[in-house]
């Protein structure tokens, strides 16, 4: 492998671009984060297909906004345009915790390091780079710019702001995983289009003034969706919009084009593309990366999120779960593109050829792991399907729950030359486990799976996530009732004493999500009490732009009821909550005991104190 030497990433400074023999480069692209060569992190794949395309790509990650510049203005002015990304989390979830304090450190940085990158950095970089260079379009993309694409709640301002479109000044957003449409939008460009032309591309947006005809398609209807000004008029347009947004997101062959008025602008949303083929995804995870940071950080820290990566494979993209408090289906949709068997047994390969693996891959999985190569059994019924989940109320008996093929790849994997184990660090989903279907062969396949997961795949540490125990957030949430969880508690505990593992189940749980209540929370510590749980990983509920969750926090509303939900807001009601998560914390026993008297539950009192 040639991964040491400096021209198998794309340059960062001037002088790797002359090195390479450019006198000028076609893209400059600027990331949040630092620069590492791995097809987890998103800039990396962007500039790798845009290399493959024949065009020459810079990249600049982490610049500085706070000096004079030079960052933006090193690389010059590029011969085609500005790429944007924020980097792999939305800059304010990377910033501040759900109590809004500002954390002490970032993991897309050398060292662990805060403050290498501002708050809402898509629009920090787009002003610098439109106001240094007016005359070079700009695009945007990842996933701060793909969720907040409409007017959308920010938590951290706490107010309804308009698409990011209008505030960066951008002239085209990419949407989701937007690698197809830029290998379009690079089409067009070498056909002599100009980017600010570029209004029938899927999965993209613009921007344009109100009163200018936006060009019509046959192939596509038009929504216009409530303007900026009436959903800060009345909340409940906001709860209105979402649902038609979120449906729309969910088709597999959307073809509703939406439009939103911001003042004097107009904002137009492209709908995306169909579910990637098979081998559109082994395409792009394909692409020759190093797999390694670039050179630039040697001696300066490692980068906690490539640590934590490194070894791992992703093995499809898209979730199905739609969770009310998830992102995933708003970015990457709800379908599932999964890639090849071969795919994934080449990339397993290089991970063994890596010089520091020592024969443990970290994870094979994706947004969820065990929805590999899962589809609808007749697609002609999941075209005309818009529902947010595939699995919640129940699973559809249209989706193919066959775990087989997954543990099949698990195998092959495990008898790679090199590889000792081969962990599954995503969480799975065990209510599509247990989900009974009509062919026995496919329920025992799942029950299988999860008992091979359990002895061979775990790394000491099961993750799964109930979330809550009350039906009515459960409903909410989008999740399986809770009796569910207590089902694989008992699987798993019967798994680790038949293997003879003392393995942990780690259950998330989150606190103060729509629908929530002090009551709710004591039922949640009195089930968890009950499997004798001491929980460690939970949260308070952070409002994100593009979740059902969110919609409901700012508005009230439920959009696909228009029913009002309660949800913890302030500071003592979101710790009045979190406090139950820590019954067996003595400091906290006299506030729960009185907590509990206010709301008359003395029943909950005796199971959870004794009394």
């Amino acid at each position: 492998m040639n991964e040491f030497h400096l021209n198998s990433w794309l340059p960062t400074t001037i002088k790797e671009v002359r090195a390479l023999g450019w006198e000028e480069v076609d893209v400059v692209l600027f990331s949040g984060d630092a620069y590492v060569d791995h097809p987890s992190f998103g800039a990396a794949v962007i500039g790798r297909i845009l290399e493959r395309e024949g065009l020459k790509v810079a990249i600049v990650p982490q610049p500085n906004w706070q000096d004079d510049l030079r960052d933006f203005k090193k690389m010059g002015k590029p011969r085609l345009f500005f790429a944007i990304t924020a980097g792999c989390m939305d800059s304010m979830v990377n910033h501040y915790t759900a109590n809004k304090r500002k954390r002490s450190n970032d993991a897309y940085t050398p060292g662990d390091r805060a403050g290498a990158r501002p708050d809402y950095a898509t629009i920090v970089y787009s002003n610098i780079i439109k106001k240094l260079y007016p005359d070079v379009p700009v695009i945007i993309g990842g996933i701060e710019a793909s969720l907040r694409r409409v007017t959308h709640y920010d938590y951290w301002s706490d107010q309804l702001k308009p698409s990011i479109l209008i505030e960066s000044q951008a002239d085209l957003l990419f949407y989701g995983m937007g690698e197809k449409s830029l290998i379009s939008m690079i089409d067009q460009l070498k056909n002599g289009a100009q980017i600010q032309e570029m209004t029938d591309i899927p999965q993209t947006a613009y921007r344009v003034q109100k009163d200018r005809t936006i060009p019509a398609y046959s192939f596509w209807k038009d929504h216009e969706l409530f303007s900026l000004e009436q959903c800060r008029e009345e909340k409940i347009n906001y709860a209105r919009n979402f649902k038609i947004i979120e449906e729309e997101s969910n088709k597999m062959e959307p073809e509703i084009r939406l439009l939103q008025s911001h003042g004097d602008q107009k904002v137009v949303i492209n709908p995306a593309w169909p579910p990637l083929s098979v081998e559109d995804v082994d395409h792009y995870s394909d692409l020759p990366f190093t797999r390694l940071p670039h050179p630039r950080y040697h001696g300066k820290g490692t980068i906690p999120a490539y640590e934590m990566i490194r070894h791992s494979i992703n093995i499809h993209r898209g979730c199905f779960g739609g969770c009310g408090f998830c992102t995933i289906s708003a970015h990457q949709g709800k379908f599932i593109a999964s890639r090849s068997e071969a795919s994934v047994l080449k990339e397993a390969e290089k991970v063994t050829e890596m010089p520091d693996f020592k024969g443990y891959i970290s994870d094979i999985g994706g947004p969820s792991a065990n929805m590999y190569k899962m589809e609808g059994i007749h697609l002609s019924i999941c075209q005309s399907c818009k529902r947010p989940s595939c699995i919640f109320p129940s699973v559809c008996k249209n989706l193919n729950t066959d775990h087989r093929p997954m543990t099949n790849l698990y195998n092959q994997i495990a008898g790679l030359k090199g590889v000792k184990k081969a962990f599954i660090g995503s969480g799975i989903r065990y209510d599509i486990i247990f989900n009974r279907v009509a062919d026995d062969t496919v329920n025992k396949g799942n029950l299988d799976y999860l008992d091979q997961v359990i002895g061979k795949h775990v790394s000491g540490r099961l993750k799964v996530a109930p979330e809550h125990t009350s039906d009515d957030v459960l409903e909410i949430m989008r999740k399986p009732s809770f009796s569910q969880f207590a089902q694989l508690k008992k699987f798993f505990d019967n798994a680790n004493e038949k293997y003879g593992l003392k393995q942990q189940l780690i259950p998330y749980f989150i606190s103060s999500h729509p629908g929530s209540t002090v009551e709710s929370m004591a039922d949640l510590a009195a089930k968890t009490k009950a499997l004798n749980f001491k929980l460690e990983q939970v949260q308070d509920f952070t409002p994100t732009p593009m979740t059902l969750a969110t919609a409901i926090y700012y508005s009230g509303y439920h959009p696909y009821t228009l029913e009002k939900v309660y949800t913890a807001k302030t500071a003592a009601q979101k710790q009045a909550q979190r406090k139950f998560f820590f019954w067996y914390k003595s400091e906290f026993r006299k506030e729960l005991i009185a907590e509990l008297r206010m709301i008359k539950r003395p029943d909950l009192e005796k199971i959870l104190f004794n009394k």
